[in-house]
């Protein structure tokens, strides 16, 4: 089975020399794409100068889902791996996804991550939503059969946060099994802690109403996890305010965020659910759009 791994970047430079190192020692044979988009920390003559990536497509967007698509326009192996800049593959790792893809439609792996605290490790994920099924899958490890991804046509572009979780009710609505294999291992390393980014709940919310909504309809279900997970994020930001790590203005600020991303997710779901009532569920995907390359490096 051809294996093509698909490395979205953006100002990882140092980060991706070490991913592509790991790519170049454990899978050898592996068509590599690099997706760039858009640097500005020296990545394009990096990976020009080596000799172990296949093909380094440059985008203008930032947004991964895209990202991940413009690799998806170029792979050619039967199985596509999804590898995070920030990870190292294992000894194992070639074998645990050939292995995986024999049983299954899609496998997935943990990822070890070294802190400044110890060594963490995140296991499998299961949810039941709407009586279905679903495994979610490690969006930086995980590999599919390609005939999968060209049947869900990719990644939905229009998810700004969580589109590996939109994929997985759409793989789980079409019946497809998500393999769990603790052998497909990926690691990643940090010196410091790097400090904590601020929370976009506005995009938060809104990617999850549109991906509930859009999968499930606007079911009491659904609407029940979108106000419990608000609820409790409105909650830990409650008690922030009674500990003075925040102010009681930017708890009502968020609550509007969050707010109207909800409204604008459910809004955008139902539309979504209308466009394209197919299994796939995916109007905004790969097929979509042929733009998203503004320079190709082709050395196959």
């Amino acid at each position: 089975m051809e294996l093509s791994v698909v490395v979205p970047t953006l100002n990882g430079r140092e980060e991706l020399a070490g991913c592509l190192d790991a790519l170049a020692e454990h899978v050898p044979d592996a068509e590599v794409i690099v997706v760039n988009g858009p640097s500005a920390d020296g990545t394009t003559g990096m990976v020009r100068d080596r000799d172990d990536v296949s093909v380094l497509v440059e985008i203008a967007d930032r947004s991964v889902n895209t990202a991940r698509n413009a690799g998806l326009d170029r792979v050619t192996g039967e199985a596509v791996a999804l590898v995070d800049q920030t990870l190292s593959v294992s000894e194992g790792w070639a074998d645990a996804v050939r292995a995986g893809l024999g049983a299954g439609s899609v496998v997935t792996g943990p990822t070890h991550e070294r802190l400044m605290a110890g060594l963490t490790t995140d296991s499998e994920e299961r949810r039941t939503i709407a009586g279905r099924q679903v495994t979610y899958f490690n969006p930086g490890n995980v590999a599919f059969r390609r005939e999968v991804l060209e049947a869900l046509d990719g990644f939905d572009e229009s998810v700004a946060i969580g589109g590996a979780r939109d994929l997985a009710h759409r793989l789980s609505g079409t019946g497809h099994e998500v393999i769990w294999d603790t052998s497909m291992t990926a690691s990643r390393e940090f010196e410091s802690d790097g400090g904590m980014l601020a929370t976009d709940w506005g995009n938060k919310y809104r990617s999850l109403a549109y991906r509930l909504v859009k999968n499930y309809g606007l079911r009491p279900t659904v609407v029940r996890r979108i106000v419990s997970h608000a609820g409790r994020d409105g909650g830990d930001a409650l008690r922030g305010v009674l500990r003075n790590e925040t102010t009681l203005s930017e708890w009502v600020g968020t609550g509007r965020s969050v707010v109207g991303g909800i409204a604008s997710g459910t809004k955008d779901g139902l539309i979504a659910s209308v466009r394209d009532r197919t299994d796939r569920r995916n109007p905004n995907g790969r097929s979509v759009r042929a733009d998203r390359a503004v320079t190709v490096y082709d050395w196959r």
